[in-house]
């Protein structure tokens, strides 16, 4: 039932990722501009002590900086945002799972799917592999693999 939810949330995610990526290749100010102020040497890079004037890169540098060289780039910083943005649609699907199952019993419905989440619905018997009447978060997530291997 909420299958639809969470696709729509993916595809928004995705979305929203490749939007990012191409506004901040494109000089986004809100990226491009904050990370080349903070490279006070100009050298393309984030130092840690460059960092110090942005916190979320302080707080979390040794995360951002894949290669541990001292250094984070532009491109590991990306890295980084979708890392995290990825993280958090994970957690985000299954808040969306459990409001769509609606009598709390880890498993979606056909009714509660029409109900909660009807483009999950319409989708409904490709989703239930095993053919049981009922979603649940393995055949969602198989589900999005699926999707996800059928679009690269």
């Amino acid at each position: 039932m909420r299958y639809p939810a969470v696709l729509a949330a993916l595809g928004l995610g995705c979305a929203l990722s490749l939007s990012m990526a191409a506004s901040a290749a494109a000089g986004d100010p809100s990226f491009a501009s904050r990370f080349k102020q903070a490279d006070t040497n100009g050298d393309g890079m984030i130092s840690r002590e460059e960092a110090k004037a942005l916190p979320m890169i302080d707080r979390h540098f040794d995360e951002i900086d894949a290669n541990h060289d001292g250094q984070v780039t532009s491109e590991e910083l990306r890295a980084f945002r979708a890392k995290m943005r990825e993280k958090r649609g994970v957690d985000m699907a299954a808040v969306r799972f459990k409001k769509v199952d609606t009598d709390g019993d880890g498993r979606i419905s056909r009714a509660e799917a029409q109900a909660g989440a009807p483009r999950l619905a319409e989708h409904f018997d490709e989703i239930d592999t095993n053919k049981d009447g009922f979603i649940t978060p393995d055949e969602v997530r198989a589900a999005q693999l699926r999707r996800q291997q059928a679009a690269k």
